[in-house]
């Protein structure tokens, strides 16, 4: 057997079967590629469907597509066919990790379930992304990002009080479960440099979901309040708002008395820090609307742009509302290598940053079947005797 490719990253050394799809799977395998993982994409042969999902379009893949898929080298398999699931087990002999999103009971179908995975490969680490679980009254339904937001509760929260509810404008969900899922995944590669075995690790959509409804949860088992709708009002903190400028909006993120003392300052209405209405939180909680009053009074005629400046300067955390353009022209995006580019390739960085591995960005993300013969032939592999199931363009 070959070498695995190696990096200078976190993870080199680690090879991930990435055979999951659309994506919180996807997600996650990019992020163990960006910190040096080696993860090969194994696709249906209909192609993942998010290359589908544009425009914009780049060659054969989406925007969506090319958003989780990075660092990734790509091989379709046709899995309905024993010879397409002889091919994953080969696959997976030297694996460290495999990452799927099947239909539950797919893989138990094709005697690929956890059981079966476990005894043939005992040190494999199997993660596995799914909408609620194999079991209770939700286990194996399908699960999208937004069903879940609005099954766990996040749209209830989201939105202004006299509006509907309101999904989220990112799939907050599928990006927390993939991240849930590394998570988890580097918490079992740790546990198994102990005990040399692997285990079934599993990152769900709807724990996810409910994992993030903070602080409505606490707040709820607390004072049994059904919480609502606030639009950007912070439901425990006040001010924590967006106030109209007279150029754009500013959002004050005001978490103690200290930092609102020198906002009234800097508005230049110090007295208002000392009224009583105001002097706690639990105080400005209980008046919200009279202190929006006297803030939109002073901000009203303020340069937002400015005057956030200023605050920030002073201590108080603020920021202007921008746009997402704004965000990618802005130098601080860049500094933080947050815009990734090679070649004609331009996507996200990583937001995690290590001192001595830091992530890397090698590949763009893959054509469908680009490395298929490569990845093959590396593991000691003949492509031609696999080839009646390895799709070397989408079948539509």
């Amino acid at each position: 057997m070959q070498t695995k490719p190696m990096s200078t990253g976190a993870l080199a050394g680690v090879r991930v079967i990435d055979a999951s799809r659309v994506l919180g799977g996807p997600f996650c395998g990019q992020i163990l590629g960006d910190h040096g993982a080696d993860v090969i994409k194994v696709e249906p042969p209909m192609g993942d469907e998010t290359r589908a999902w544009g425009p914009p379009f780049v060659g054969d893949a989406a925007s969506y597509f090319i958003g989780v898929n990075r660092n990734k080298r790509d091989v379709p398999i046709d899995m309905t066919q024993p010879l397409g699931q002889e091919l994953l087990l080969r696959l997976l002999e030297d694996a460290d990790v495999f990452i799927e999103n099947f239909k539950i009971g797919t893989l138990e179908k094709w005697g690929l379930g956890g059981d079966a995975l476990r005894k043939r490969f005992p040190r494999l680490v199997h993660c596995r992304i799914s909408g609620f679980g194999a079991d209770g009254p939700y286990g194996g339904q399908p699960g999208y990002d937004a069903a879940v937001q609005a099954m766990t509760g996040l749209m209830s929260v989201n939105g202004e009080p006299q509006g509907e509810p309101l999904r989220m404008g990112v799939p907050i969900i599928d990006m927390v479960t993939g991240m849930n899922g590394v998570i988890g995944i580097l918490l079992a590669l740790q546990e198994r440099n102990r005990s040399g075995e692997g285990q079934f690790v599993e990152a769900t959509l709807y724990d996810s979901g409910v994992s993030m409804l903070h602080p409505h949860l606490p707040n709820f088992y607390l004072n049994g309040k059904v919480p609502q709708r606030s639009g950007n009002r912070h439901p425990n903190i006040c001010p924590y708002d967006a106030f109209e400028t007279r150029t754009v909006p500013l959002f004050l993120a005001v978490g103690n008395n200290r930092q609102f003392v020198t906002l009234c300052k800097v508005l230049g209405k110090p007295g208002l820090s000392v009224d009583e209405r105001f002097v706690t939180n639990a105080s400005r909680n209980l008046h919200r609307d009279a202190l929006r009053e006297e803030l939109v009074g002073l901000l009203s005629q303020r340069d937002g742009l400015q005057v956030s400046q200023e605050l920030v300067a002073a201590g108080v955390p603020c920021g202007p509302v921008r746009t997402i353009d704004q965000v990618v022209d802005d130098p601080h995006t860049h500094h933080r290598g947050m815009i990734v580019d090679i070649d004609d390739y331009r996507g996200t960085g990583a937001p995690v940053k290590l001192s001595r591995t830091p992530a890397s960005y090698r590949s763009r993300p893959p054509a469908f079947a680009q490395h298929t013969d490569e990845v093959l032939k590396e593991q000691g592999i003949d492509p031609a005797a696999y080839e009646s199931v390895l799709p070397r363009k989408p079948v539509v």
